[in-house]
């Protein structure tokens, strides 16, 4: 093992953990926001990739072109989920946490149904795209572009967050966070805020998806594979932690670049799964989480 071997290792585990805390960030927020698990946050990805493909065939423009047209659509989606579905199971009285884990895991299990009836269980790839195939050579150093946009974009979303938080609707965010009693006697709209949580909580997560959609393979069980990493992810940052998610997302990245050094390539989750039983031992609320 080389030097040059071994950064070439950590710096495609840092762009990928980079992707990785950006699918995961939508999920932390949205827990942060309402103590509620979005178990269909990986089929929200799955949506995201499949428009991306469709819009793509579509217009024939390229995904960063129309990765805003997806955005905004997740953004629809999230807040529609939250006024039709979730809205409604945090009304429950009895075993409410049952019921909101079990309404978004059947509503996981809805959509992915649902692509697999619309569009087959096949796998699908954009042929083409300005990033596609092309990688950036530093000193001996191969980095793929698709995955250095996609740690640009997440560097950029993590900034667009921080800066959110320090406008008034920010504000409101957290002060929802903090008490949702407080915050009606002073005539701010739960529920508005709740649905617009959702909603960039899905965005976020779309967002990873058109990145993923330019150099990942897109099929029904896809959000599956990288939910579980994002629940992961999730989990090591500690839920509810925004900048828990990044660093976390990059730990991920570098432990499964790393792993899949020591081991063959597809036991690669391997030190995923080894770290997530390492934070549920010894440090259940994560690095950065409160509970």
């Amino acid at each position: 093992m080389t030097a040059q071997a071994l950064i070439q290792v950590l710096a495609s585990g840092l762009l990928m953990g980079l992707i990785y805390a950006l699918i995961a960030v939508g999920l932390s927020l949205i827990f942060g926001l309402m103590d509620v698990v979005n178990f269909a946050h990986g089929e929200f990805l799955m949506i995201a990739m499949y428009a991306t493909f469709g819009l793509v065939l579509w217009t024939t423009l390229d995904p960063i072109v129309v990765a805003p047209l997806v955005v905004g659509l997740m953004f629809c989606v999230g807040a529609f989920v939250y006024v039709a579905v979730v809205r409604y199971a945090m009304r429950t009285k009895a075993n409410a946490g049952m019921v909101q884990i079990f309404s978004t895991f059947g509503l996981a299990i809805l959509i992915q149904g649902g692509a697999q009836y619309f569009f087959t269980p096949d796998y699908r790839s954009i042929k083409t795209s300005w990033l596609g195939g092309h990688t950036l050579d530093l000193a001996g150093i191969f980095l793929p572009w698709p995955q250095i946009y996609g740690g640009l974009i997440s560097i950029a979303a993590f900034a667009a967050l921080s800066l959110i938080s320090r406008t008034d609707f920010g504000k409101a965010l957290e002060a929802t966070r903090e008490d949702q009693g407080a915050v009606a006697l002073v005539g701010i709209d739960r529920n508005k805020v709740f649905a617009v949580g959702w909603g960039l909580g899905a965005a976020l997560v779309g967002l990873a998806g058109t990145v993923l959609a330019i150099f990942y393979y897109i099929h029904p069980q896809v959000g599956a594979t990288f939910g579980t990493i994002a629940y992961v992810t999730v989990a090591l940052g500690g839920f509810g932690s925004v900048f828990g998610a990044l660093v976390a997302g990059v730990i991920v990245g570098l432990v499964e670049a790393i792993t899949a050094l020591i081991l063959p390539p597809t036991m690669k989750a391997v030190g995923i799964y080894a770290l997530y039983l390492g934070v549920v031992f010894f440090r259940p609320s994560g690095l950065f989480g409160k509970l």
